[in-house]
């Protein structure tokens, strides 16, 4: 029996007699609606009731959030009543999804009450530090459904936070969270190693170290809380990325964490004053190699967003610029830095790893690519392969007799991801083709419907006020303007589709019950040739194909598809 596509219908916006009729409607008539005058106490326990009846129990619902939204529940009721110290877990994290909601409706959640400016002074180190305090007895990363919608608010709202680095408070905030007191985290030879690049940065590390001593235990504390919080939440995710199944079933929450937060590492790649401190840091945790390698990564439905939001990471973290000075770098500045860091491998080769005698002796331009690092690293034991990158000041050392802890796998990815041939970013945009593939067009993580409520994360670059250098925003903007025309071929043709009315009959074709002025069915299709590229590029240089067409139409339509 032959089916039709029926085609998805848009949700219908509920009735004003609907609005009413909610149970957040008659709450916030009797606690915080502006328009009434007499209004009952604060009452904590209608939060609670809220989060659990409203939020949790459905799932953080867009339906159930956008109500408590039109309101004005977090300007007239979680705003006034919060309090660090005293306010419950329901209590924060309902700030945050009310918090979320306006980032999502685009509307600024900042400036919705500036004379009450203690209320955003703080929210990430506050939220952060509730959960910890209030959550300590629950695991975050087991099958609690309750902790992974917690998890996944709390990366969204840490994301959005980043963002708006021109709001005064939040910038101050971001700095506490993200700056040179972050390396902290690193390994010790690695810090060391880092210090010596940049000789100003020892004399600031220096003065650091003496304003510590003064610091009182508690005040030190705190700042110790701060500095390790970026590498905690990177650890975070790493376990909650380990505990997901190469097959079976996936909780949902748990995916939406890892691209929530994989978005949040791609903000502080973007940005300058952030990425100068992060870089750094994310390249000592390997989570880019970590993340490629993980069971998520492999699973073609669910990790197809958590991929391309890793390879917008991956190019971030590699982007032509010097974190330090804010520079772009040339071709001939990357290249120099592929030398530098190859040459350095080939020493440690050579002076301390005799089976690695052969690589240590060859020219850099034999060994710099995939395949050939893949056989040289691919013969060698875990132990080997993590003795020399703590020599790089990649791992920690072992000491005599240990054994490694990593598996083989993730160090012969480490060492080569790191150390193979890269791609200039000018070469890998002159190969990307004029006009979009099916595998871009038909891709609603780059190219989202009209039916986007916003409610996730998109593989798309973000139009910030700040860039890291005039290729980045050109980029950028490049790459939105190509995908906004993808989106316009897009409903073209499926307006032409929809006119043409396909059928699929029982022996497996296609029929077309219908009838489009701007498509037609193709007779016959084929490749006749296929000229050799020109030197020094890698696509063919012409191609030609014949195609037929059965214009079996009026006259002035045969013209216009003729001409």
């Amino acid at each position: 029996m032959a089916t039709q596509a029926v085609a998805p219908k848009k949700a219908l916006a509920p009735t004003v007699a609907q609005i009413n009729a909610e149970y957040i409607t008659q709450l916030s008539n009797q606690y915080w609606a502006p328009h009434i005058k007499k209004k009952l106490p604060f009452n904590p326990k209608v939060i609670e009731d809220i989060y659990e009846r409203e939020m949790l129990k459905t799932k953080f619902a867009i339906r159930k959030i956008m109500l408590l939204e039109f309101s004005q529940y977090l300007e007239n009721y979680l705003w006034p009543n919060y309090t660090a110290q005293t306010s419950s877990k329901a209590h924060l994290l309902s700030i945050c999804c009310m918090l979320n909601e306006k980032f999502r409706e685009n509307v600024s959640a900042w400036e919705s009450d500036s004379r009450e400016q203690r209320w955003h002074v703080g929210i990430p180190i506050e939220w952060f530090a509730g959960i910890k305090k209030k959550s300590a007895n629950l695991d975050h990363y087991t099958c609690h459904a309750i902790t992974h919608s917690f998890q996944v608010t709390s990366g969204s709202l840490v994301s959005n936070c980043v963002r708006p680095e021109e709001v005064d408070v939040i910038r101050e905030q971001v700095q506490r969270l993200i700056s040179l007191p972050t390396w902290v985290c690193l390994l010790p030879s690695r810090l060391e190693q880092e210090l010596r690049k940049t000789p100003k940065l020892k004399k600031f590390w220096n003065l650091i170290k003496k304003s510590d001593e003064k610091l009182e235990p508690k005040a030190k504390e705190q700042a110790d809380y701060e500095r390790r919080f970026l590498s905690r939440l990177i650890q975070k995710f790493v376990s909650v990325l380990n505990s997901i199944p190469a097959k079976g079933d996936v909780s949902a929450d748990k995916v939406h964490y890892c691209e929530r937060f994989i978005e949040l590492m791609i903000d502080l790649e973007a940005l300058l004053p952030t990425r100068r401190w992060f870089n750094t840091l994310l390249d000592d945790s390997h989570l880019v190699v970590l993340s490629h390698l993980s069971e998520l990564a492999q699973r073609p439905k669910e990790g197809k967003l958590f991929i391309q939001l890793l390879e917008m990471l991956q190019f971030y973290s590699g982007f032509e610029i010097n974190d330090q000075s804010g520079n772009a770098l040339t071709d001939h500045d990357m290249t120099n830095m592929h030398y530098d860091r190859l040459t350095s491998l080939q020493r440690v080769a050579f002076a301390n790893f005799p089976e690695l005698r052969d690589f240590a002796l060859s020219n850099v331009a034999s060994i710099d690519t995939r395949d050939s690092l893949l056989k040289h690293f691919g013969e060698l034991s875990t132990e080997l392969l993590h003795r020399m990158a703590a020599r790089l000041n990649l791992l920690p050392p072992l000491s005599d007799g240990e054994s490694s802890s990593y598996r083989k796998e993730f160090l012969v990815e480490m060492m080569v991801s790191r150390h193979e041939r890269r791609i200039s970013q000018i070469q890998a945009l002159n190969e990307m083709p004029l006009y979009p593939t099916e595998k871009i067009i038909w891709n609603e993580n780059i190219v989202p419907t009209e039916y986007f409520s916003g409610d996730g994360c998109l593989a798309l670059p973000k139009l910030n006020l700040q860039f890291l250098t005039l290729h980045d925003y050109l980029l950028r903007n490049f790459n939105l303007f190509r995908l906004e025309s993808t989106y316009e071929i897009r409903q073209d043709v499926e307006d032409a589709v929809s006119r043409m009315k396909p059928w699929r009959v029982e022996d497996g074709s296609t029929i077309f019950g219908g009838w489009a002025r701007m498509a037609q069915t193709i007779g016959a299709f084929s490749v006749v040739e296929v000229a050799k590229p020109h030197i020094g590029e890698n696509h063919p240089s012409r191609v030609r194909a014949d195609i037929t067409l059965h214009l079996n139409m009026r006259q002035h339509i045969k013209a216009e598809w003729e001409g």
